[in-house]
């Protein structure tokens, strides 16, 4: 698996850095956000392409949009780490009609100066409307026709498959923060029903432009403490206001497992459940009991065969940790601690919850694919990550968040099984569980 996150471009520099709860969350550099009433994100900063593949190969994939490039480094360390070779070189040990693609791929930003400018150009004031001749002659004299295409969602898509030679199934979707875990999970039933034998799974993308941070304030859901950017993010706090934004990129290498041992590969966990649902109940708001929740983690768990009602053999949890959506928004946090009540029931209280968003932010289609490697992290390590800025907890939030100070479970038996859920705008609910492989 590998990475690129506001907290460092690879998982060896990011991971120390949750576990010691800094936070990458400062002042929008992108832009002039000094009017906003957010003017702070988690940015992934000093990110060269040029660091994850070879000179050539980055510079033929240079005008990528951000999200796209970030696809790109985040597979490359991926892919290596897979043993399948090097990016732009024939895959080692594997069929490229048997190697697919399913990611959550977010739109790409657009040409701002250009569009605005044209939009200005095209107005016609006297007549008060577009003049669509002048419109189009500005438009064909500023506008990339490169950068309108690397606006599109299968953008990533296209160039992963072009650097790593993947010509089996692939997809692409848009569930807003609940694809990252989404396209593991399909992903993951691709191999299952026999389409194919590796696949790559994640999520990339970047919101942190004018229109991106516009629509989220709008809507009120992301935090406004412009006094406090570092400690705006406090998911489960009683004084939680919204969440922060992020940016990132994430990708798995998922693969049958008989394929993995034919090639001589190493695996470092194992994919055991996913569940999906769909609310049906308002775009911008989960239902209130949380019953999209519960479908999507009661789905993951059934097909991992465990019991959350229920302690392990051994008297532990059933679970040793659950990476939480927990977003730091009033709504989200309160229902997912309900849906967790739901299914967990008198087991839930022993079950660590945190969520990473409080340090990198809400990496918004890559959120669920980063925080699902954050479960195989703590599987490798023993370690889990902290909810920062959790200082004065909600009554009616009383479960275990793990807050503020890193975990140590090394030596009360470590971390045998995770669950990671993604909620997204829309009623998407998505959720996986990672065991540890034996």
């Amino acid at each position: 698996m590998g990475w690129i996150t506001p907290l460092g471009h690879d998982i060896a520099s990011a991971w120390p850095r949750l576990l010691g709860g800094e936070s990458a969350v400062g002042a929008v550099t992108r832009y002039d956000a000094s009017s906003f009433a957010t003017n702070f994100a988690a940015e992934v900063r000093g990110f060269d392409l040029g660091a994850h593949l070879p000179g050539a190969l980055a510079a033929r994939h240079a005008q990528a949009g951000i999200g796209t490039q970030m696809a790109l480094a985040a597979a490359a360390q991926a892919w290596r780490e897979a043993g399948l070779g090097e990016a732009g070189e024939r895959p080692v040990g594997a069929e490229p009609r048997r190697i697919g693609m399913y990611l959550g791929g977010g739109e790409g930003s657009l040409d701002y100066e250009s569009f605005w400018a044209t939009n200005i150009s095209g107005w016609d004031a006297g007549e008060r409307q577009v003049d669509s001749v002048a419109w189009a002659r500005s438009a064909y004299e500023r506008m990339s026709a490169v950068r309108e295409l690397e606006q599109e969602p299968n953008a990533a898509l296209s160039h992963l498959a072009s650097v790593f030679g993947c010509r089996g199934p692939a997809f692409n979707c848009m569930t807003a923060c609940a694809a990252g875990t989404q396209s593991i999970g399909e992903a993951s039933e691709l191999i299952r029903r026999g389409d194919a034998d590796v696949m790559l799974a994640g999520g990339a993308h970047s919101m942190i432009h004018p229109l991106g941070m516009t629509g989220f304030i709008r809507l009120t859901a992301m935090s406004t403490r412009r006094d406090d950017p570092q400690g705006a993010s406090r998911p489960f706090d009683q004084t939680r206001d919204g969440f922060v934004m992020g940016e990132g990129a994430g990708i798995v290498i998922l693969e049958r497992l008989e394929h993995a041992e034919a090639r001589g590969a190493t695996p470092i966990a194992e994919l055991a459940g996913y569940g999906s649902s769909a609310d049906a109940f308002r775009i911008t708001d989960m239902q209130p009991e949380g019953r999209g929740a519960v479908a999507a983690m009661l789905g993951a768990l059934g097909q991992a065969g465990i019991d959350p009602g229920e302690p392990r053999g051994d008297g532990r949890a059933p679970v040793d940790y659950i990476s939480a959506h927990g977003t730091g928004t009033k709504e989200n946090d309160s229902i997912e601690t309900k849906a967790i009540k739901s299914i967990f029931g008198t087991q839930a209280p022993r079950v660590p919850i945190s969520s990473i968003k409080s340090m990198m932010g809400h990496l918004i289609q890559a959120a669920g694919v980063v925080e699902c490697m954050t479960c195989v992290q703590a599987i490798r390590t023993g370690m889990l990550p902290p909810t920062m800025n959790l200082h004065q907890p909600d009554p009616e939030l009383d479960l275990d968040y793990i807050p503020n100070t890193a975990r140590d479970l090394r030596e009360s038996g470590g971390v045998d099984v995770c669950l990671s859920n993604s909620f997204g705008f829309g009623g998407q609910n998505d959720t996986v569980v990672v065991r540890r492989f034996v």
